[in-house]
């Protein structure tokens, strides 16, 4: 699994349309509009990097409003969740 992080901008009060417009799409595991210098954090899960350009490049940034973006790919997880991920085996 690749996960990447997004830090996007926005035009003026598009912000929580495109907050789900970006939820849909496939790939994308999380949004949250936060305050500072961007207006929305993107998660972007994809089994293969490459599918990270397809999310972000193909599909975000021709997504009328959004007035730039950057990425942040990740290299490890420490968070007690995603390294519990890798155990769940699905089993109830």
């Amino acid at each position: 699994m690749v996960s990447a992080i997004v830090l996007v901008k926005t035009e003026k009060d598009k912000t929580p349309q495109l907050a789900q417009e970006i939820a849909d799409m496939k790939g994308v595991s999380e949004v949250f509009s936060v305050t500072g210098r961007y207006d929305l954090v993107v998660i972007v899960k994809v089994k293969v990097l490459d599918q990270i350009a397809d999310v972000v490049s193909g599909f975000m940034r021709q997504i009328e409003g959004i007035t730039e973006t950057e990425t942040l790919i990740a290299f490890r997880a420490f968070s007690t969740v995603e390294q519990n991920a890798g155990f769940d085996l699905g089993l109830d």
